[in-house]
């Protein structure tokens, strides 16, 4: 007999970057993305997703609000801690890689070669770089603060105009 999956509520919301989709499970938030990004989900997919509200979708609008308004300071920051996140998605190289990127703090950055050193893979850069890429909760796991080795921008599944945005607001561009 095959498991019930209970699918995980879908649910839009609008920011001053575009419309965002986000989704939650009973784990947490499991789900940020930009309309328009690449790696999209399929949300007509009823096995996974139904549309409706979950109350890890409002702790996170709540947070999201002041946040693009510029009224969040790091200590402010609280996703991942205050908000659970459900990454269960993603493999466990995934997992990891994601996992890091909650490190990185509020105004800062780091690059894919310094995520590969910290998750003990060094030599896994390109892999690193696609794990960031299939960043199912972006902004609030903010695979927008991972830049080159040099400091340069780099892709971003959101669009690059939106990851210097997101960089501008939290500071680390001026």
């Amino acid at each position: 007999m095959t498991p019930q999956h209970t699918p995980h509520l879908l649910h839009s919301f609008a920011s001053p970057l575009g419309p965002l989709w986000l989704s939650a499970s009973d784990q947490g938030l499991s789900g940020l993305w930009f309309g328009e990004q690449r790696h999209l989900p399929d949300f007509n997919d009823a096995q996974r997703f139904q549309r409706g509200e979950h109350r890890y979708m409002h702790a996170a609008m709540t947070q999201l609000n002041p946040y693009f308004a510029g009224e969040m300071t790091a200590e402010d920051f609280s996703f991942g801690k205050a908000l659970p996140l459900d990454l269960n998605q993603g493999t466990e190289f995934q997992q990891s890689v994601w996992q890091a990127l909650l490190r990185i703090p509020m105004g800062g950055s780091t690059s894919y070669g310094a995520i590969a050193e910290q998750i003990n893979k060094p030599a896994a850069v390109r892999a690193v770089g696609a794990a960031v890429g299939r960043n199912p909760i972006g902004i609030l796991v903010p695979c927008h603060r991972v830049l080159g080795k040099d400091g340069s921008l780099t892709g971003y599944a959101g669009g690059l105009e939106k990851k210097i945005e997101l960089l501008r607001l939290e500071g680390v561009l001026i």
